[in-house]
């Protein structure tokens, strides 16, 4: 799917499959509450930064806005992503009516005038090595200043053989199906993220929960 040369509509059909499974395995809840909690609590002041690192179709963005105008909460919505492809395919999906802004460029090199109060991401992990990982895990607790969200899978064959049922059954983009139980396989164990938040210098800070259906989701609240 993150090949240059695959065309654009290709390309455009499978964010918008993947923000459709999105939906339907209830994939952004976990994310949505953290932020919603941990901005309901925060101290009055300008809207505070959520950044998104690793946007893809902008959906995770977009559900925010929404759940956030409903609860009255303020935030500056920002998402940045490494692939050029995804911001004009996410601001494509995205209507008018919701301030979110996409950009493309390293999470890494974010200035450091404009701090994060949340970074989240989620389904993006499984795509670095354990040494992106940690560096990530380290980015993340020197620069939000409220907290951090990391929403990944759960590697286990339940979901992995689930996931190519649900995946024909519904028909989905065939770069879905193919990539989806591979995002499965490249997935975590709770000793996994165990190793890797010792190896940040988390451990006994970060969170760890496991959310239906197979996700862990990493959390970390100043």
């Amino acid at each position: 799917m993150d090949a240059e040369d695959v065309a654009w509509d290709d390309y455009a059909a499978c964010m918008a499959d993947l923000a459709r499974v999105n939906t339907l395995t209830l994939a952004r809840r976990p994310t949505l509450d953290f932020v919603a909690s941990v901005l309901a609590a925060a101290p009055q002041g300008p809207p505070p930064l959520v950044l998104d690192v690793g946007y893809g179709a902008g959906d995770m963005l977009r559900a925010l806005a929404r759940r956030l105008a409903k609860a009255g909460l303020k935030a500056r919505l920002v998402g940045i992503d490494l692939n050029p492809r995804s911001e004009p395919a996410a601001r494509a999906m995205t209507p008018e009516s919701l301030d979110i802004a996409f950009l493309t460029g390293d999470a890494f090199a974010w200035p450091e005038h404009d701090p994060p109060a949340l970074v989240i991401s989620s389904l993006v992990t499984h795509h670095m090595d354990d040494a992106g990982i940690v560096a990530f895990l380290r980015w993340m607790e020197a620069r939000a200043t409220l907290g951090w969200f990391v929403n990944d899978l759960h590697r286990h064959a339940l979901a992995y053989h689930g996931f190519r049922a649900l995946a024909g059954a519904m028909r989905w983009h065939r770069f879905v199906r193919h990539d989806g139980p591979l995002s499965i396989a490249r997935s975590f164990r709770r000793a996994d993220w165990d190793a890797l938040l010792a190896k940040a210098g988390l451990a006994g800070q970060a969170r760890l929960r496991w959310r239906f259906p197979f996700r862990y989701c990493v959390e970390r609240r100043r």
